[in-house]
């Protein structure tokens, strides 16, 4: 393992942790829209992380030789959650159903989000996004500590 490997390492948990703030604040801006592009309302979207691997031949020899287990987190795609919408009567709203006898009249579709779930994960993404500060701040100290010595 590098001098700079463990750097690389917090700043991948860094970004990762980043766009998962992103995909939050996106969900709680969104949390009322009822008509989207589609027409439908919007959809709670998810983060799912996985782990980052050597890309290259040269990568994974280096891996071999040092090791090392693990090269940081990668985000791996952001999918769209498919809990069913939040029904809501609301007889006046503009996107209720106004349909005379359908059972449905009056009810309007609102997106799935939990503002309470989504509070909750922005909560988690930030102590992570710390944790990866504080883990990059000790690295560096490290590494200014092994210059100290050689002077």
């Amino acid at each position: 393992m590098g001098i700079f490997d463990s750097l690389n390492i917090s700043a991948t948990g860094l970004t990762a942790e980043r766009l998962r703030l992103d995909v939050v604040a996106g969900n709680i801006a969104n949390a009322n829209t009822t008509r989207g592009v589609n027409g439908e309302p919007y959809r709670r979207q998810i983060v799912t992380f996985g782990e980052r691997t050597a890309s290259s031949f040269q990568n994974v020899l280096n891996q071999e030789l040092s090791q090392a287990s693990g090269q940081g987190v990668r985000v791996t795609s952001i999918v769209k959650d498919e809990t069913p919408f939040k029904l809501v009567y609301d007889p006046n709203h503009p996107d209720a159903v106004k349909i005379p006898g359908d059972p449905m009249y009056g009810y309007v579709r609102m997106p799935n989000v939990d503002i309470a779930r989504e509070m909750v994960d922005m909560i988690s993404a930030t102590r992570s996004y710390e944790a990866n500060v504080t883990a990059l701040n000790a690295s560096k100290a490290q590494a200014l500590k092994a210059l100290e010595i050689g002077k």
